[in-house]
């Protein structure tokens, strides 16, 4: 299992629209970036990714995990991006915002930090458990 990052403006997907859709899931769609697509296409069913409010807020919500991985994105009128199917799994007790994430010297190295503008984006185990304790799971 690899372990994920999905950035969202929760005022275009939230994580309570996400939590919404029940176990069908919805659509991880509208990703144009290359590199993200790329990541996109790499993960596989049953990989977990954190929900991340990008924009406003700035803070990892939730969990979501991945139920379909990568078909031709339907909102891609070309046909070369990418999406997958995710579902809602849980909500972190307390958000971990990008400012705590900043503050941990164990997390420097993490995409979110060095590549901000990335919106899709693999986590490693040890990041992931550093985060998940944060938020309090």
């Amino acid at each position: 299992m690899q372990y994920w990052l999905l950035k969202s403006e929760p005022n275009v997907w939230s994580i309570d629209q996400q939590i919404k859709t029940g176990s069908k899931g919805a659509d991880w769609d509208g990703v144009r970036n290359h590199q993200a697509a790329n990541n996109l296409k790499k993960m596989k069913k049953g990989d977990l990714c954190f929900f991340y409010h990008s924009n406003i807020g700035k803070e990892i919500v939730g969990i979501v995990e991945v139920v379909k991985t990568a078909f031709i994105d339907p909102t891609d009128k070309q046909k070369r991006f990418v999406a997958v199917r995710v579902k809602y799994k849980s909500k972190l007790k307390m958000a971990v915002s990008l400012e705590n994430i900043k503050q941990n010297k164990e997390l420097k190295d993490i995409a979110l930090i060095r590549q901000s503008r990335l919106s899709v984006m693999p986590i490693d185990t040890k990041c992931w458990k550093i985060i998940l304790k944060m938020g309090s799971i």
